[in-house]
């Protein structure tokens, strides 16, 4: 039995404790915002925060977690959709397929909480997540555009 602080919630879970994080997160707990892509930690899609950490869930076994550890999933990081990087994500309507964005989200909601004005020497070394709809530099505008507070053209 394994118990993690899941977006603010201590959920009690009986799995192996190889079991990836990630299966965990969508199989028992329900949240399917996180996705599978390609299970060996490469691409992304399955990234969520670990006590704000960008984490990639599909490779870590839930015993590498404990309760005292946050685990926060795309469906944590706003109820509501109001964090800047949803915002500026829906203003310049970044997705295409949108597989792989929720990932995405994550990774750059991490990297501005580490680092709130990113060069783009910055994104690209810390944004390292696979799109392959390639949708790179509307990625890249979205995370500018909430450094800047939503605002086109500051900073």
């Amino acid at each position: 039995m394994a118990k993690l602080n899941v977006n603010g919630r201590m959920v009690d879970v009986d799995v192996d404790p190889d079991t990836p994080l990630l299966w965990v997160i969508r199989e028992q707990i329900g949240l399917t915002g996180t996705k599978y892509g390609c299970g060996v930690a490469q691409c992304g899609a399955c990234t969520v925060h670990v006590d704000g950490v960008a984490t990639r869930s599909c490779s870590m076994p839930v015993s590498a977690f404990n309760a005292d550890q946050k685990i926060v999933t795309i469906e944590g990081l706003s109820p509501d959709g109001s964090h800047p990087v949803q915002k500026a994500w829906l203003e310049l309507d970044v997705p295409q397929c949108g597989y792989c964005q929720a990932g995405m989200i994550m990774s750059a909601a991490a990297l501005l909480q580490q680092n709130p004005k990113p060069t783009d020497d910055d994104i690209n070394s810390e944004i390292t997540n696979i799109c392959r709809c390639g949708t790179y530099n509307r990625v890249r505008a979205a995370i500018k555009l909430a450094a800047n507070g939503g605002e086109v053209g500051r900073g």
